[in-house]
């Protein structure tokens, strides 16, 4: 029997020949109000229920801990395992408040949640602050309390939104000589909108911090009269992560710093953007169980063909593939640009165009959205509903998706669009700005169409032109079509950065 040669590497095959290593390992703690699929009012969910997985994925060792919501859905809560109870003070209330600790496993991830039905019931997440201030005051502390019930001590302490922010002021004061307490602690501003900011006197009673923090106008301290609780996360936190670096730098500037540029600009040094990313999984054209059609980048030009007649019949808009057809998926607020959409509709339509909105929000724009479709029946739509598949139908049937915001820190509608091979329209503002690039007619390169400054005139412009490409240069449109497909956004490289991140913090 011949014997098998073997080959001898060389010196230099040897050197060339990828180091096969494992990553170090570092164990998070992502806190936050809510994450997808248990409770979900915007993108903070989606990032909450997205990021630990893909994390878990790069040897990250990751729970999530969440209030025990009362709206919670059954389905999850009674998969919910018991993992024990205590009791813990609760600032100045000379109470000892229950905590109860509910677990839940899922793709690598565990999800810890605090129970307490007297501060987490009710139908919905969040109220207003005199109620939601007493809830995230107690749930802010229980989360480290909890950790150290627990004994899972974590390298990391993830904080998301006023909601947690603060876990890092906590985490340097009542438990600094704590075992999780030497944890260091990432606060991420989703919206700096809303900041939690109350009367000192109840946010003191409530959290029991030292009076130092209300003191100092670098802390807690806002106007001598209130606390800011964003603000307080943001000084105490080890670093600062925004959702873009585009939105990282306008935060720092009185337009969209609401109130907070100077005291961002302070914190600069700890401070960077990271853009979102979307569930691929989730979010797939090719494989997504809700489309007349699914498709990919190979066939996508003829399966968004079907998928527009699919839309076009469930929506009673005249049924034509060869019809421009612009999608609007939003929630109907100020925010989103939509005094912008209502100056401009009937502009905008026409024999050739048709125009789907879904979202809720503001009763003005819920109305004018259903004034429009009652005047232009058979080429507006007005969905006033969150429809979770319908949403995912709009991706796949409509050639064009709008995103005109006054201000969007990251945005996942654009995102979503570009997976599903619809070009996003969009103003140049916070994560829209770093993921759309717009559409060069003498190279051929960009992957959207975009404007500028907050003007009706400029979005029109924005969406002739794009209906200008579509009617006249199809082959154009169809290669724009295919490289969005093709953009990568996944979470795979935000979740990288963060994990760079983590090890920037923990270099033992």
């Amino acid at each position: 029997m011949a014997r098998k040669k073997t080959k001898v590497e060389t010196a230099a095959e040897k050197e060339t020949k990828p180091v096969e290593y494992m990553e170090p390992r570092r164990s998070v703690a992502f806190i936050g109000s809510e994450c997808h699929p248990f409770v979900k009012t915007g993108g903070l969910g989606d990032v909450m229920y997205a990021l630990p997985k893909e994390l878990a994925k790069m040897n990250c060792d990751v729970r999530v801990i969440l209030p025990r919501y009362e709206c919670i859905p059954w389905e999850y809560q009674e998969k919910m395992v018991y993992r024990g109870e205590f009791y813990m003070d609760l600032g100045n209330t000379g109470r000892n408040i229950y905590v109860g600790i509910m677990e839940y496993e899922e793709d690598g991830v565990v999800y810890d949640f605090i129970d307490n039905k007297e501060f987490f019931s009710g139908p919905k997440p969040y109220f207003n602050l005199i109620d939601d201030i007493p809830k995230f005051c107690l749930f802010s502390k229980a989360a480290l309390a909890a950790l150290n019930f627990l004994n899972w001590i974590p390298n990391i302490v993830h904080c998301h939104d006023w909601q947690a922010a603060l876990v890092p002021v906590y985490l340097r004061t009542l438990f600094s000589d704590t075992p999780v307490g030497g944890a260091r602690s990432i606060l991420t501003i989703h919206n700096l909108r809303f900041q939690g900011i109350y009367d000192i006197k109840t946010i003191r009673y409530w959290t029991g911090l030292p009076d130092g923090v209300f003191d100092n106008p670098r802390l807690l301290g806002q106007d001598w009269l209130d606390a800011n609780i964003m603000k307080g996360g943001l000084a105490f936190a080890d670093r600062i992560t925004t959702v873009s670096p585009n939105y990282a730098g306008e935060i720092q500037t009185p337009e969209y710093g609401e109130t907070l540029d100077e005291h961002l600009r302070y914190h600069n040094c700890k401070l960077r953007g990271i853009v979102n990313g979307i569930d691929c999984d989730v979010w797939n054209p090719d494989t997504d169980p809700v489309l007349a059609a699914n498709y990919n980048q190979k066939n996508a030009v003829k399966g968004k063909k079907k998928n527009k007649l699919a839309l076009q019949k469930e929506l009673g808009l005249e049924e034509d593939q060869n019809k421009y057809v612009i999608g609007l998926i939003s929630r109907l607020t100020n925010q989103k640009g939509l005094d912008l959409v209502n100056a401009i509709v009937p502009q905008v339509l026409d024999e050739f165009t048709q125009i789907v909105v879904l979202g809720t929000g503001d009763r003005n724009y819920e109305d004018s959205f259903r004034y429009y479709e009652n005047r232009f029946r058979g080429q507006f739509s007005a969905c006033i509903q969150y429809d979770e598949a319908r949403a995912h139908r709009i991706y796949a049937g409509v050639d064009s998706l709008l995103v005109p915001s006054r201000f969007e820190p990251c945005g996942l509608t654009q995102l979503n669009a570009m997976h599903y091979g619809t070009v996003p329209i969009v103003r140049e503002t916070g994560g829209l700005k770093d993921t759309v690039e717009p559409y060069n007619q003498y190279t051929g390169s960009g992957n959207g169409f975009t404007f500028d400054r907050y003007e009706s005139g400029l979005l029109l412009d924005a969406i002739n032109r794009s209906k200008t490409l579509y009617f006249t240069e199809r082959e154009y449109w169809d290669e724009m079509l295919i490289r969005d497909m093709n953009k990568d956004v996944s979470w795979g490289n935000s979740a990288r950065q963060y994990r760079d991140l983590y090890m920037e913090l923990t270099p033992w």
